[in-house]
């Protein structure tokens, strides 16, 4: 039964053989999309939505994103990596479970705002550790129970987010029978409480890259088969210390991770061998412009990995150094940068980058066969977006519009299952405003534990 059709609509399916069509999509009771065609409608039930030629696109996808970290934005600004992420790690040492439930929830509503409907999310550890320099390895600097994760996927759950829920083992910094047993029961929480048309799946969130020892390979294997689910790494994103993460390359190799389960995030600075072994092995790839270029960390060469067959999504990463949860603009700065990188403007182009961002997102985190496109069948996940208001000009290819012109202040509307998650500057959830609330307050006061103090408060929020 057709409960929403979208009438009127320029619509770019990124799926199919089209790269645009004027036409209507139709929206079945599980919240599937029922139909796409040119044209006009069929005469159906429900909702009609005449969408006056708007433009019509699948719901974003993250395929890289740290969602608890809104509430950090601007910090460390003229930081690489590692102190970035110590100094995030040091303003959170104080927050408990709850405070990590509001701070996702928060983060959640802010990429449903931004058109992003889908995101694979790296929760926040419950071993809060800061990076070593010496031993280029995690050190733990406090330790929570089991509910600081399992709030962060209640959540991302009750925000109406898709996601996969990312979990890492901690297994040098815990007793490896205490890591491994958490992960497994985390999992099977995610599993158990989720809705099944919001939970894309379970993953092990990647740590080889700080390390001291193989065994941590060889027991994310472990836990990718005991548990059915999937693996993707930080590795080799910034230049520091670039011949140590490297070398542990082979560590993944030799403990059979690499595959079509197993996703490298950034993979920045690779060598020849490594992406030619990832390529070989179907792997796939996650890249995060914005991010990379914040940090400092390097221009991920990916002209070089898509030639060699390897799956390529784009993420958003963390609020906190994307800062700016705009898919647009991540997509313009990945665009630019691959281009001036090489000297040529042929380099990617405006369709492959709108298929990075969706579908190559969907496919490199296992869940191109629900999300990422316009196509029969898939979760009912898009955005309406106007290139009218405000006015960007006569529209003379829809595709370069919409990603060299558009952005968020375009965007009318988002839906996620044909339902309206935020539309007219607001979000639809009745938690939306309590979430802001509770970011504001509560991120003051961990990080005021610690000697951390914003420069301004919100007087409305505070």
């Amino acid at each position: 039964m057709t409960v929403l059709t979208i009438k009127n609509a320029t619509l770019l399916p990124v799926g199919g053989d089209r790269e645009w069509l004027r036409g209507w999509m139709t929206v079945d009771a599980d919240g599937r999309i029922s139909g796409v065609g040119e044209g006009d409608p069929p005469a159906t039930g429900g909702e009609v939505h005449d969408v006056a030629g708007a433009m019509v696109g699948p719901g974003f996808v993250s395929a890289h994103s740290h969602i608890y970290t809104g509430g950090m934005r601007g910090v460390a600004a003229n930081s690489t990596l590692y102190p970035w992420v110590t100094r995030n790690t040091e303003m959170l040492l104080a927050a408990g479970a709850e405070d990590l439930y509001w701070l996702t929830l928060a983060g959640s509503f802010d990429f449903l705002a931004n058109g992003i409907t889908s995101a694979y999310n790296f929760t926040q550890s419950r071993v809060l550790a800061l990076f070593d320099y010496t031993s280029s390895s995690m050190k733990a600097a406090a330790v929570r129970p089991l509910e600081f994760l399992t709030r962060q996927i209640d959540a991302t759950s009750d925000a109406g987010i898709r996601f996969v829920a990312s979990v890492r083992l901690d297994d040098e910094q815990l007793p490896e029978d205490e890591a491994l047993g958490a992960f497994g029961a985390v999992m099977d929480y995610a599993k158990t409480t989720v809705p099944p048309n919001l939970y894309l799946g379970g993953s092990v969130y990647g740590s080889v890259q700080w390390s001291t020892s193989p065994a941590t390979a060889e027991r994310e294997r472990t836990m990718m088969d005991r548990h059915g689910v999937t693996n993707q790494a930080h590795f080799v994103e910034t230049a520091e210390q670039l011949d140590i993460q490297q070398a542990k390359f082979d560590w993944y190799d030799e403990a059979g991770v690499l595959g079509p389960d197993f996703a490298f995030g950034h993979f920045v600075h690779p060598t020849d061998r490594m992406i030619d072994r990832a390529a070989q092995t179907g792997c796939a790839m996650v890249w995060q412009p914005m991010s990379n270029g914040r940090l400092g960390s390097g221009i991920a060469d990916i002209p070089r990995i898509l030639a060699t067959g390897m799956r390529v999504g784009i993420g958003l990463d963390d609020q906190s150094c994307t800062d700016l949860s705009d898919p647009f603009e991540n997509m313009r700065t990945g665009l630019y940068t691959q281009r001036a990188l090489h000297s040529d403007a042929a380099v990617l182009t405006p369709a492959q980058m709108l298929r990075l961002h969706t579908l190559g997102a969907a496919s490199a985190i296992g869940a191109a066969d629900r999300i990422g496109s316009l196509e029969v069948g898939k979760y009912a996940d898009f955005i309406i977006v106007d290139p009218f208001d405000p006015d960007t000009g006569p529209v003379w290819d829809p595709v370069a519009t919409y990603v060299l012109a558009c952005s968020t202040r375009n965007l009318r509307a988002v839906y996620v299952g044909g339902h309206c998650a935020w539309a007219g500057s607001r979000s639809t959830h009745p938690l939306a405003d309590q979430a802001t609330r509770e970011l504001h307050q509560r991120m003051v006061r961990v990080a005021a534990v610690n000697g951390f103090h914003p420069a301004l408060r919100s007087q409305t929020h505070h």
